[in-house]
């Protein structure tokens, strides 16, 4: 399967966020991009998943227009910056709904398997954080949307979840965003950076140093 996201236009009031933005991804990829606080990477993904509308955009599925927004679907889940789960919900429960085995996510995160009869209230943001993406990757839904995925995270579970991500491309596609650039660019097959309101393909590393992403010599 390949998505791709054409031709945005997006405006908050008279001020330009993004502008003929383009961006690709497909099926045994992980998409990732990156960009500066407020250069509009959310946006982005909100926009994809159908819950931000822009003055212009096109969703082409397999070359052919997709007009209904996604989270209309079961195509698309998005985990987005802030926590998606009712505080009240148990862990159980969520797993239930989402069609995840408890198990076997017990095998990756050991340390959650007293969580069980938890309520998603009684986590920390960051153990909240692991399970929520958890969830969405293993879902049924081919394509997923992680917005910040890392943020708050163990180092040990980041590096968890990017064995997973590795594991799910292979039959979904994953489009990804997160200030923490290293692991976007260690876990990216194609990536894309956010600049001056414009995508910009990057294929080759430094080119985020000759957009002053990031300082040379630091990858």
């Amino acid at each position: 399967m390949i998505l791709e996201l054409d031709n945005v236009e997006l405006y908050f009031k008279e001020k330009r966020i993004l502008s003929g933005i383009y961006l690709k991804a497909q099926t045994g990829e992980v998409t990732g991009i990156l960009g500066s606080n407020g250069c509009g990477k959310s946006c982005i993904l909100n926009i994809i998943f159908g819950t931000l509308n822009p003055k212009y955009k096109l969703i082409r599925i397999d070359n052919k227009p997709f007009l209904k927004p996604l989270y209309q679907t079961k195509l698309a889940k998005f985990l987005p910056q802030l926590p998606i789960a009712p505080n009240n919900l148990k862990l159980k429960t969520a797993f239930k709904l989402f069609q995840v085995n408890w198990e076997e996510f017990t095998l990756h995160f050991k340390s959650f398997a007293i969580y069980k009869n938890y309520k998603f209230r009684q986590l920390s943001g960051g153990e909240r954080r692991v399970v929520e993406t958890y969830l969405l990757l293993k879902s049924p839904s081919k394509v997923i949307l992680l917005d910040e995925p890392f943020s708050h995270v163990a180092p040990l579970y980041i590096e968890i979840i990017k064995k997973l991500i590795s594991e799910e491309k292979q039959h979904k596609i994953i489009i990804i965003t997160d200030h923490l650039y290293r692991d976007i660019i260690e876990t990216s097959d194609r990536l894309y950076l956010i600049k001056d309101g414009h995508s910009n393909l990057i294929t080759d590393l430094k080119t985020l140093e000759d957009f002053k992403y990031i300082s040379q010599n630091t990858l």
